[in-house]
């Protein structure tokens, strides 16, 4: 449970952590890796993508509380606010996804019609979001593509064939610092539904 004493806790240990002003690029990027640690042994594996931000710097995520490592890391009390404020970020984001998944799911015991129309309405939702939240910024389809694997894996497929469907129905078409077409969307949610099911979805979204 997260409350103003674990908040203060967890400050003090990052406060504790963050390199000198004069750090190179590579001793900051060692904290950022050290507070990842840190994190995940805390909290659990969910916490790796606390730094996961928008645009270039951060990756194409969705976190907007912590930036490229050199402007992000500075003077100890106010990069551990950073991190804070980051995780719990993502956290959010994450409640977001599992709310989300649980609303798109296929209900059970649906035949492979139905399902494709319920894989395809999830697919071109995720996309629209995750656009919408990283602003199609550089390296945005990453968290596409992690978004919709999760997707699958929420549903019980493995994330090896998760993976391999993924691959195929988004086949290269999404781009950093472009949005895709609606009609790109709608096409990567049909080929991942026909992919998955052998049937192409037969209704509108």
């Amino acid at each position: 449970m997260w409350n103003d004493e674990e908040d203060s806790q967890v400050a003090a240990l990052i406060a504790s952590m963050v390199p000198p002003a004069d750090a190179g690029w590579e001793e900051k990027h060692h904290f950022t890796a050290e507070v990842t640690a840190l994190l995940a042994a805390r909290y659990g594996r969910w916490a790796c993508g606390w730094h996961w931000a928008v645009g270039e710097g951060g990756g194409g995520g969705v976190v907007t509380s912590w930036c490229y490592e050199s402007h992000s890391i500075g003077e100890p009390a106010a990069t551990a606010a950073n991190v804070v404020a980051s995780l719990l970020e993502w956290r959010d984001w994450l409640e977001e996804l599992a709310e989300r998944f649980a609303r798109l799911a296929p209900p059970a015991g649906a035949d492979a019609e139905d399902r494709s129309w319920h894989v395809e309405r999830a697919a071109t939702r995720l996309v629209t979001v995750v656009v919408d939240r990283t602003g199609a910024e550089c390296g945005w389809y990453g968290l596409c593509h992690t978004a919709l694997m999760w997707f699958l894996s929420s549903t019980g497929m493995g994330p090896d064939t998760a993976k391999r469907a993924v691959d195929a129905a988004i086949g290269g078409r999404f781009m950093s610092w472009t949005t895709p077409s609606q009609t790109v969307v709608n096409s990567v949610g049909a080929d991942l539904a026909l992919g998955l099911t052998g049937e192409r979805p037969y209704r509108d979204h």
